[in-house]
């Protein structure tokens, strides 16, 4: 019976000491889907807060346009001790650090008989180190 005591309590231990050794369990890190204003996102190193939209000039996807149109976003982009604003616009890689950040998509799209309200808004973004 005193050796089953033993055993559970050195298995506790040990448990304890694993749980110990993971990634600082009281600081998740942030999500890598697509962003919302405001959200902050993982990609790929560094983590990037779309504050603000400048420019939506998306052709609408029930309109005939001549220009395609663009997508100018405000972000906040960190990297261990650093972190700074950028525009990105999509489709377009913005050097960051020791690689390129690109704005890959914005949902939802354009619509003529309905505008986009900023709560809708989607990001997301790629980053490609070694640049």
């Amino acid at each position: 019976m005193a050796s089953k005591i033993i055993l559970a309590a050195i298995a506790s231990i040990a448990l304890a000491g694993c749980a110990g050794t993971a990634a600082n369990p009281s600081a998740p890190q942030p999500p890598e889907g697509p962003a919302r204003l405001g959200q902050t996102v993982y990609v790929d190193g560094p983590r990037v807060t779309p504050l603000k939209v400048i420019e939506d000039s998306r052709c609408p996807m029930n309109a005939r346009c001549i220009w395609a149109g663009r997508v100018v976003l405000r972000a906040r982009v960190q990297g261990g001790a650093w972190q700074r604003e950028i525009d990105l616009t999509l489709g377009e890689p913005m050097q960051v650090a020791d690689g390129g950040l690109t704005l890959v998509s914005v949902t939802p799209e354009r619509r003529t008989d309905k505008a986009v309200q900023p709560r809708d808004y989607r990001f997301a973004f790629t980053f490609q180190g070694g640049y």
